[in-house]
């Protein structure tokens, strides 16, 4: 399918320091029980191609794919029908940068809009932090 060059798409950047090494951080991206613990439950893997679920509260499982893994930094996987997921891990001193882009927001469609004006600050100042949180457990 040939991408419609009218639509007018965006993305949610952010990115986190999490005072853990790239490895520790890969491994609360793509062990699903480590995921379950900041994110949402999910049969994840890091394995180009696998398919799995995302359970999220009040919209139920979300289909996801596989589309690229450079462990331990770079992992990719749409999310929905409509999102792509794309995890870029960078050793940063005695830590991690962590960049997330949350792409495909199609701001002609509301729905889309308002999803992406409510995910960014949801994956800035509480998912992402969760994450930052639990690395230093592991």
């Amino acid at each position: 399918m040939t991408p419609d060059p009218t639509r007018r798409l965006e993305s949610i950047h952010v990115d986190q320091f999490i005072a853990a090494s790239p490895e520790t951080v890969w491994r609360t991206l793509t062990e699903p029980e480590l995921l379950a613990r900041w994110w949402v439950a999910g049969n994840v893997a890091p394995v180009v191609g696998h398919e799995f679920t995302l359970d999220m509260p009040g919209f139920g499982l979300q289909p996801c794919r596989v589309v690229e893994v450079e462990k331990p930094t770079r992992f990719v996987y749409t999310f929905t029908d409509n999102w792509t997921l794309t995890w870029t891990l960078a050793a940063e001193g005695a830590g991690t940068r962590l960049f997330l882009e949350h792409s495909g927001f199609d701001l002609d469609d509301p729905r889309m809009a308002n999803a992406l004006r409510h995910m960014g600050p949801g994956w800035r100042d509480t998912v992402l932090p969760r994450l930052a949180e639990l690395a230093l457990t592991l």
